[in-house]
């Protein structure tokens, strides 16, 4: 069984189809799994989901899960083919909104976040790291 101390990277890449969600929140899981992180799989299903759920929802392209652990902590990315940077709400969404909260449902649980944009692939990655300690 690999040692949780051990760096790896995985990458999925999705179609834009909302299904392709669940995928990539069934593989997280199992990865966290063998990788014996299982303390970080909560936490990570939901901020990959949010991440991945504006990557298809508001692009026309394909996009990517990347999930990379090094040094102790865990960075969940998406990258879309959209190259507009993730704008913050301009106003905060209603409590009871079930859209329009999920950059700062980011903010609020990672322990960091940020983005770029991707040149070569016209587009942006958006990121956020979880610490395994």
């Amino acid at each position: 069984m690999p040692e949780s101390d051990t760096p790896w990277e995985y990458t999925l890449y999705i179609p834009n189809d909302l299904r392709a969600v669940t995928i990539c929140r069934r593989a997280l899981r199992l990865i966290l799994a063998l990788h014996c992180l299982p303390q970080l799989t909560y936490l990570a299903e939901l901020l990959a989901t949010e991440l991945v759920s504006n990557a298809v929802r508001h692009t026309k392209g394909p996009a990517a899960l990347r999930l990379r652990y090094s040094d102790g902590v865990l960075r969940i990315g998406a990258w879309d083919a959209d190259p507009t940077p993730p704008a913050p709400p301009l106003r905060t969404a209603d409590v009871d909104a079930e859209q329009g909260r999920g950059l700062d449902l980011v903010r609020a649980c990672a322990d960091g976040w940020g983005w770029y944009p991707v040149a070569a692939a016209s587009g942006k990655y958006v990121w956020c790291e979880l610490s395994a300690a």
